[in-house]
C-alpha cells in the first residue's frame, strides 16, 4: 500500500520539469527592477564626468523600467513583499539621489549650503517611498498619495535637455533658473509627502470608448516623446504636476466630495496599475527549493496538490 507521504514519480517528474521555468517567471520582475538601478547608478556616473544631457536620459530609461516591472509581476503573478521593498529601495537611488546630484552638480557646487536643498529633496522621497511601502504598496489604486517619486526625479532630470532647446534658448533663457530649481526641489519634496491625489497611468485597451480614448491618447504622447524626447518630457511631468495641485485646489474651494474614495483597491474602482504594481501574496520558496530540502506535502490533501 502507497503511504501518503509519497508522490507518484509522474507527478514528481512534472513538478521538476515545472522548476527552471517558474525560478525564471519568479525573478523576471526583479529583473526589470534592477535594470531600473543601473540606470539610476549610471546616470550618477555620468554626471560626475560632466554629460548631464544623458544623466537625464538614464533616469528616463530608470523610470520606463520602474513602470513595467510591476505591471510584469502583475501579469506574472509573481508579486512578492521582497519585491516591492527591493522597487522602493531601487527608487531611493534612481530617482532620489540620482536627480539630486545632477542638480548639486549643475546649480549647488559652488557656495557653503546649497548641497542641504539637495538633502531635503532626498529626504523627501525616501520618506515618501517609505510612506508609500506602508499605504498603497501591493494593490492597484486609482490615485497615487502624494507626487510620486519617479515624475519629481525626472522633473529634475529632465530640465538641463529641455534648457538645450531652441524654444527655451530664445524664450526663457534669461529666467533664474538656478533659485527656480532649489525651490523647486523644495516644492517637489513638499507634494511628494502631501496627500494630493494624482491620477495613475490610464488603463488602455479597445473594447470600450474610455480604453480607445486612452489608447489614443497614450500612443499621441508615445509619438511625441520618441520624436522630440527634449521638448516633451519636462514641459509634459511640470504639467502633470501642476494639474494634480490645481485639481485638489479646486475641488477643495468647492468643497466637492470625489465621487470614490481614492483609497479604493483600484481591482474594486475599475482603475489600472499603481506605482509599484505587484500584487503581494506570500510566497512558498519552499516550491522552489531543491527535491532533496523540500518537505512533501500529503499527496491526498487536495488543497496541497501541485498543479
Amino acid at each position: 500500500m502507497r503511504s501518503p507521504l509519497m508522490r507518484p514519480p509522474e507527478a514528481i517528474d512534472q513538478r521538476r520539469r515545472l522548476l527552471p521555468l517558474q525560478r525564471g517567471v519568479i525573478i523576471l520582475p526583479s529583473a526589470f527592477t534592477l535594470g531600473n538601478l543601473f540606470f539610476g547608478v549610471y546616470a550618477i556616473v555620468a554626471a560626475t564626468r560632466g554629460d548631464f544631457e544623458w544623466a537625464g536620459w538614464f533616469i528616463v530609461f530608470a523610470g520606463v523600467l520602474d513602470l513595467l516591472d510591476g505591471r510584469v509581476a502583475r501579469f506574472t503573478r509573481t508579486g512578492t513583499a521582497f519585491g516591492a521593498e527591493l522597487d522602493s529601495l531601487v527608487d531611493a537611488i534612481s530617482f532620489g539621489v540620482a536627480p539630486a546630484l545632477i542638480a548639486y552638480q549643475l546649480y549647488f557646487t559652488e557656495g557653503g549650503w546649497g548641497w542641504t536643498v539637495c538633502f531635503v529633496y532626498i529626504a523627501a522621497s525616501v520618506v515618501r517611498l517609505a510612506r508609500f511601502n506602508i499605504d498603497q504598496a501591493g494593490h492597484a489604486r486609482s490615485h497615487f498619495i502624494g507626487l510620486p517619486s519617479p515624475t519629481a526625479g525626472m522633473i529634475l532630470a529632465t530640465y538641463y535637455p529641455f534648457s538645450r532647446t531652441e524654444l527655451f534658448l530664445a524664450y526663457l533663457a534669461d529666467w533664474p533658473w538656478p533659485e527656480f530649481i532649489g525651490i523647486g526641489m523644495v516644492f517637489l519634496g513638499i507634494l511628494m509627502l502631501s496627500h494630493i491625489p494624482y491620477p495613475v497611468v490610464p488603463r488602455i485597451g479597445l473594447r470600450t470608448r474610455k480604453g480607445l480614448f486612452n489608447t489614443l491618447v497614450m500612443g499621441a504622447c508615445l509619438l511625441t516623446a520618441v520624436t522630440w524626447p527634449s521638448l516633451f518630457f519636462f514641459p509634459f511631468l511640470v504639467t502633470y504636476t501642476v494639474f494634480g495641485l490645481v485639481r485638489s485646489v479646486v475641488l477643495g474651494l468647492l468643497d466637492r466630495l470625489p465621487e470614490r474614495d481614492p483609497l479604493l483597491d483600484g481591482e474594486e474602482a475599475g482603475a489600472p496599475d499603481e506605482e509599484a504594481g505587484a500584487e503581494l501574496r506570500s510566497m512558498d520558496y519552499g516550491e522552489v527549493a531543491p527535491t532533496q530540502l523540500r518537505r512533501e506535502p500529503p499527496y491526498d490533501e487536495p488543497s496541497e496538490k501541485p498543479l
